[in-house]
């Protein structure tokens, strides 16, 4: 009966699992393996699509794009989410619970409007930035200015993922620590830092998601800047305008699973390379 039990409770989960993850996921590789002829309508195409796809420069030079978009964006995010929680956790911060209030409340703000806020700010014809001759989605600034606004989305994410761990640091090693002379930087540095390498891991496999994963903010924006943000500025807005512009859902599939793909095998390397460092 025990067992049946923890089947019970399991059950609801996988049930869900299945309709709404699996299902869908078997279907997008179903449609992924056909194309659309003007002669014959659906046609089985094999693995046409992932060959298209892996010679369509359209689609490899988005996910160029936010590869510079992750090297650049998320160490500058990390530094920002780190420096806030060993702030917040050195005691020393006036205001500690307000100024943790104030760093996490973007993340409470949904994408669409975070976007609609900066895109204000950016616009070209209207934001006050362009009153003072400074065009932040040009060409040269357009990246950087995308990755502003995600960084002010998800520093205060992964600030409470940090400060969390921090709070789990034993006691004793600080008191071992200020025995031996060390001050709060000295601190920080060998004790704090050292103690934060797997919440900062799982920081970092999240941010590759994300990054790669990079539609709402680029397709609102893309509104002030149509000739800089084209269709294929990221995968997933490529894959987007695939399926419901162009109407090459089978296409918009097999570009997907890649991009799925590419995912995963970054986020191996970021384990396999922080699993040799720790070793």
């Amino acid at each position: 009966m025990t067992k049946r039990a923890g089947y019970v409770f399991v059950a609801p989960f996988m049930v869900f699992f299945l309709l709404l993850f699996l299902l869908p996921l078997g279907y997008a590789g179903y449609l992924s393996l056909f194309k659309d002829q003007l002669v014959g309508g659906t046609v089985f195409a094999g693995l046409a699509n992932y060959s298209r796809a892996l010679a369509d420069d359209q689609l490899l030079h988005g996910v160029l794009r936010v590869g510079l978009f992750f090297l650049v964006q998320v160490p500058v995010m990390l530094l920002v989410s780190l420096g806030a929680a060993l702030a917040i956790d050195s005691g020393l911060l006036r205001a500690a619970r307000l100024f943790r209030l104030g760093v996490f409340l973007p993340y409470a703000v949904p994408s669409v409007v975070a976007a609609l806020m900066w895109g204000y700010l950016y616009g070209p014809s209207f934001g006050p930035l362009a009153k003072l001759g400074f065009n932040p989605i040009g060409d040269t600034l357009m990246l950087p200015s995308l990755g502003n606004i995600v960084t002010w989305e998800f520093a205060g994410y992964n600030m409470i993922i940090l400060y969390a761990a921090l709070r789990t640091v034993p006691a004793e090693r600080y008191e071992a620590a200020a025995m031996d002379g060390a001050g709060p930087w000295r601190t920080a540095w060998f004790i704090k830092i050292p103690a934060l390498r797997p919440a900062l891991l799982l920081c970092l496999v999240f941010s590759v998601i994300g990054s790669f994963q990079l539609f709402a903010e680029p397709k609102l924006i893309q509104s002030l800047a149509p000739t800089v943000i084209t269709s294929s500025y990221t995968p997933n807005l490529y894959a987007y305008s695939l399926a419901f512009i162009s109407q090459q859902v089978n296409y918009a599939a097999a570009v997907s699973f890649l991009l799925g793909f590419v995912i995963l095998v970054v986020s191996y390397a970021v384990l396999l390379t922080a699993s040799r460092s720790r070793r």
